[in-house]
């Protein structure tokens, strides 16, 4: 009799099995264990990995629920008993864990965006661009911002955060009451001052004399803290002049995002319906406005690149100044287009000739732009070195060749061909003749500027080596007058 008590005992443990948890006791099939053995019901296993799944992304480490035992619980028993939101959380986890482990993926930071951003060994550009349209900087994760470092971004948005400014302006628009020391700006055009009470002292903003006691003052004597408040006031200034025109362009840039993705939902299928053009050729539009937010983006940090440039390397601060110049005159002029002239375009059918015509010249001055800003970011990135560290300007030939290596202008058959003494061809002499294009041979209506071949005008600018047309008297890119 007890043998068959111990077998029957026998055969019930191993069809059943108690849940150490919940003291329950189950068959079999309503339990599971990982590779250690330690059974669980499903209901218990459920709970005990939803509770780890809602911890974070430590349940990738779940162990066995047995104190003293450390077998792993993995993806399959997560799969076994996690609901379908936990199981997505899951696997959110294991991306997650696997992205932090590899040096050369990233996370976007762009707000909201959930992408990853695989970066390309061997790529000297540190700027890169999600799906998400954010740009950001690979090394530090700040916004993209070419042509300057990470420590100078670091450096020039904590100065801008900072209370700094605050105490330079303190010291550089104000002065100390005499008596009180308490600063006070002077609001009004006479130099009698009166400190604000309890102090109601009286005296000269001028000289800091005792009002009551005060003739004139008049004669120079040396004075360190004027001299240290003009210094403020000089550095106050400068900081105000590079920190306005960073600010303008960063909310240019972000207003150019906004115009981009008014044009992308918008005024892309306007443009095409009125001015009855498939949507393969009206993409120069958004192309156009891409580089307009790339160049806005590069031009603002080259506000704070200059504010950082030594004031003793005058060379180098003039090439700075002439390229930051001219990109910024190329972009103004792709904006204007992109934004103002765009707009008679979708109001009215404009023939195809003059449709024809624009998308020309935005594209024209697209491709100008960017090499411009290429070229700026180049410069800026190899420390101005083709500044010669003794020299103290730079000459008119050097600023010509960098507008010329700026300027690939529309595409020419022969690109060297470059007779600037020509205004116009000879057959071009009579207005009622039709002239031969002095690049590409192609002869053209005597109503027409410019090639309807190459593109080319009549001209070529010296100083930028853009084709003008014959009736330009200044360039159309740099407005500068040909040479005679």
């Amino acid at each position: 009799m007890t043998s068959l008590k111990s077998l029957l005992s026998c055969l019930y443990r191993k069809t059943s099995s108690i849940c150490v948890i919940c003291f329950e006791d189950y068959p079999c099939d309503e339990t599971k264990s990982t590779s250690c053995g330690h059974r669980y019901c499903n209901d218990c296993w459920s709970s005990y990995i939803k509770t780890a799944i809602a911890d974070g992304p430590q349940s990738l480490l779940l162990t066995c629920p047995h104190p003293s035992c450390r077998a792993a619980v993995g993806e399959d028993m997560v799969g076994l008993f996690a609901s379908e939101k936990e199981k997505n959380k899951y696997s959110s986890y294991i991306v997650m864990s696997y992205i932090e482990s590899k040096k050369m993926i990233k996370w976007c930071p762009g707000p909201g965006c959930e992408n990853a951003i695989d970066f390309v060994a061997g790529s000297e550009n540190l700027d890169v661009s999600c799906l998400c349209s954010h740009s950001f900087c690979w090394n530090c994760t700040q916004d993209a911002h070419r042509p300057v470092d990470c420590e100078t971004v670091t450096k020039w948005m904590s100065k801008n955060s900072s209370e700094s400014g605050n105490v330079n302006y303190i010291l550089a628009f104000t002065k100390p009451c005499p008596k009180c020391k308490r600063p006070i700006e002077k609001n009004m055009g006479c130099s009698h001052m009166t400190c604000r009470a309890p102090c109601l002292y009286e005296f000269c903003w001028l000289c800091l004399g005792d009002w009551n006691n005060h003739g004139t003052c008049n004669r120079f004597k040396g004075n360190p803290e004027e001299e240290k408040r003009e210094k403020a006031k000089q550095y106050v200034m400068k900081y105000t002049h590079y920190f306005e025109r960073w600010a303008t362009n960063q909310n240019s840039m972000k207003k150019g995002a906004a115009d981009l993705q008014k044009v992308q939902t918008e005024q892309i299928e306007v443009l095409s319906r009125i001015q009855a053009q498939p949507l393969a050729q009206i993409s120069f539009v958004t192309e156009a406005w891409k580089q307009i937010i790339e160049c806005r983006r590069v031009l603002a940090w080259t506000y704070a690149y200059g504010f950082y440039l030594p004031e003793e390397c005058e060379a180098k601060r003039n090439l700075f100044e002439y390229l930051q110049g001219q990109a910024e005159s190329g972009l103004e002029r792709l904006h204007d287009c992109a934004e103002k002239e765009l707009q008679s375009y979708l109001k009215d059918k404009i023939s195809v000739e003059g449709f024809i015509e624009f998308r020309k010249k935005l594209t024209l001055l697209t491709r100008v732009t960017r090499n411009y800003f290429d070229n700026l970011v180049a410069a800026l990135q190899n420390g101005l070195s083709d500044v010669n560290s003794g020299s103290s300007s730079v000459s008119k030939k050097r600023k010509s060749n960098w507008a010329a290596a700026a300027v690939n202008a529309a595409p020419v058959l022969d690109t060297n061909i470059n007779d600037n003494s020509a205004t116009a061809p000879a057959a071009a002499a009579s207005a009622m003749e039709p002239w031969a294009c002095a690049y590409c041979s192609y002869e053209n209506q005597s109503s027409a500027t410019n090639c309807a071949m190459c593109g080319r005008g009549s001209w070529t600018c010296d100083v930028c080596t853009y084709a003008n047309s014959r009736t330009s008297a200044t360039c159309a890119m740099c407005t500068e007058a040909p040479e005679p």
